[in-house]
């Protein structure tokens, strides 16, 4: 039988349900679990992540909108994913974890081997968080890293800790989606982003909704991905002061440098396929290497199965 989802969102879980949960990830039947927002004991959360560490099916975690509450429930999940080995997609968005608790989660999330993708948005986290997650990012292909990285609304991050992860993502070997909405950056702070994504070789998606940005960090921008060769292709920039116009016009030069992309494949496909009168050729945006790894043997993308 085929790994299956468990998803519950914001109910209190009684003992049975723990135990199901528990069963169900021991036996390997589960690939998804999602317990977003849900009320559930300190003995019970122990059990579940002791659950989760025996589990050779999952590749899924969603705990997010508070779950992991405590630092002791910090520590037992840190305890959990030092033994797990397939988790690939961590959610814990809006989780009080503060610094300490990503100091505590820091050696088995930075060893895993298998996590690519990563939610902390809303997690209360600072520099020294920041500065920890940054080594998350290596630039060494050789090394395994993260290829998304969420880490929305966290206003306690100084300047100081954005410049140290414009850095970390303008070298990261394997970084493809950084979310960072809703963060206090202002034009200063997303002119050294730019900077960043003109030298990544591999960051393909930015989200840099409601972040305080003004006209003159669009233009800066629009002036990279207008003169210079960038993986980039799309860049998010709803509720800031931002004209429409000058949205627009990034929006059109990224979609031309997509669709040249693809162009540029599919003469490749079709020298490489002579024979054939023609050759099928999938479009850029469904042949991320990040949509390889987090997507299951049905095809599904394990991002698109479960709600934030």
């Amino acid at each position: 039988m085929l790994p299956g989802s468990i998803q519950i969102t914001g109910e209190t879980l009684s003992g049975a349900e723990i135990k199901d949960i528990c069963d169900s990830l021991k036996e390997n039947s589960v690939r998804l679990l999602s317990i977003r927002g849900c009320q559930l004991s300190d003995r019970d959360f122990g059990r579940v992540c002791r659950g989760v560490a025996e589990s050779h099916s999952l590749a899924q975690l969603n705990m997010n909108l508070g779950v992991v509450s405590t630092i002791n429930r910090t520590k037992h999940l840190a305890d959990a994913l030092k033994t797990n080995r397939s988790i690939q997609t961590l959610f814990l968005h809006g989780s009080p974890l503060l610094d300490a608790g990503l100091v505590t989660l820091n050696t088995a999330l930075s060893t895993h081997p298998s996590l690519v993708s990563l939610d902390l948005g809303d997690c209360m986290l600072g520099d020294e968080a920041l500065r920890l997650i940054c080594a998350m990012l290596p630039p060494d292909g050789a090394k395994s890293g993260l290829r998304e990285l969420t880490l929305s609304a966290n206003p306690s991050i100084t300047t100081k800790g954005w410049a140290r992860l414009a850095i970390a993502v303008a070298h990261s070997s394997q970084l493809r989606v950084l979310n960072l909405d809703y963060n206090p950056l202002g034009d200063q702070i997303a002119g050294m982003l730019a900077v960043a994504v003109a030298s990544s070789r591999t960051l393909e998606v930015l989200d840099l909704e409601g972040t305080g940005l003004t006209n003159q960090s669009a233009q800066v921008f629009l002036e990279m991905v207008e003169n210079y060769p960038t993986c980039l292709r799309v860049l998010v920039l709803a509720e800031n002061a931002i004209s429409p116009e000058l949205q627009q016009q990034i929006s059109d030069l990224l979609s031309e440098g997509e669709e040249e992309d693809d162009k540029e494949g599919e003469a490749r496909g079709s020298a490489a396929n002579p024979t054939r009168e023609k050759t099928a050729w999938i479009p850029h945006s469904n042949s991320h290497p990040q949509m390889v790894l987090l997507t299951s043997g049905l095809g599904e993308s394990l991002l698109a199965e479960t709600e934030m």
